[in-house]
């Protein structure tokens, strides 16, 4: 049984809000089957059951901000979100650092956040290949305002928590080998060694299922 919550967001507003995460999700277009099922998944049966799925297409920034406004704590909590959609896969590509920057200038939002994440992870990528170097404490260090950040961020709408959810892994992923003609060519480690915001993700999946359950009265087991 569910409770009626009446999110703070207008139902444009919550519209542009998933456009927005769908935009950051495509951003880097590089997708395997399982992705694209995912995300397929996510837009037809958790974000828009019952809308026309050309409805929930990319949206440009300007667009975004005209609908979320400029310079608003709607803004900010988008940032927030769009920024864990663009790492809760591993990596943090140059085409969703651009997308990013553009999104925070549209909304008139400080940019030293995402200035902080590109610096820090410029020459290493969050899925990174042999050898494994985990997040030095330097690296740590010099993240700590943008997880700050990130974990203020106040979950008060359902079809954003179900997007955030679906979109973040339950577990750590576990350590998978690349291999060509039976020779091992890639490791791929496990994401929790080598991402510094894996904590991050982990505390908003569980605030996001945390809100659906408590606030919303949802049956959240379809997504541990």
């Amino acid at each position: 049984m569910t409770t009626a919550v009446k999110s703070p967001y207008t139902s444009e507003q919550v519209a542009a809000w998933l456009r927005g995460l769908l935009t950051i999700a495509w951003a880097d277009g590089d997708f395997d089957a399982q992705e694209q099922e995912l995300i397929a998944s996510i837009t037809k049966n958790v974000l828009a059951p019952s809308k026309n799925l050309e409805s929930l297409n990319p949206i440009e920034p300007e667009e975004l901000a005209a609908i979320l406004g400029k310079g608003t704590k709607a803004g900010e909590n988008f940032l927030r979100t769009a920024v864990m959609v663009a790492i809760a896969d591993g990596t943090y590509s140059s085409s969703e650092d651009y997308l990013l920057h553009q999104l925070c200038k549209a909304l008139e939002q400080p940019e030293n956040m995402l200035e902080v994440l590109r610096q820090t992870l410029e020459t290493q990528e969050l899925v990174v290949i042999e050898p494994v170097a985990a997040p030095t404490k330097h690296q740590l260090d010099a993240l700590r305002p943008l997880r700050d950040w990130l974990d203020g961020l106040d979950i008060q709408d359902p079809g954003v928590a179900r997007f955030l959810c679906k979109m973040i892994p339950s577990q750590c992923p576990f350590e998978k080998n690349v291999t060509l003609f039976k020779r091992k060519i890639v490791r791929i480690p496990p994401l929790c060694k080598v991402n510094p915001l894996y904590e991050q993700l982990m505390s908003l999946r569980f605030r996001a299922l945390s809100y659906l359950a408590d606030d919303c009265g949802e049956d959240v087991t379809q997504y541990i």
